[in-house]
């Protein structure tokens, strides 16, 4: 279940009122191609980090990249 302000699955501070989402824009202005690599980079950077910062927080919000990278890779093929 995914609520408002869950710091992994939908960070209250990368929202606009009216519910649209940073990741919907940078879709939108970038392309999904785009989307994808920054996808990939984050999901290194979290997991690279998670020793160091917020442990198992950055070990899911990894995951949440990894999951929307494929997410995007599936609908590309559909």
């Amino acid at each position: 279940m995914i609520t408002h302000g869950d710091n992994v699955n939908h960070p209250k501070h990368y929202e606009l009122p009216g519910g649209l989402e940073c990741f919907d824009v940078l879709i939108a202005t970038q392309g999904k191609e785009a989307a994808q690599h920054f996808c990939l980079c984050n999901a290194m950077k979290y997991l690279f980090r998670q020793g160091r910062k917020n442990g198992r927080e950055d070990i899911e919000k990894a995951r949440w990249y990894l999951d929307k990278y494929l997410e995007l890779t599936k609908e590309e093929k559909a």
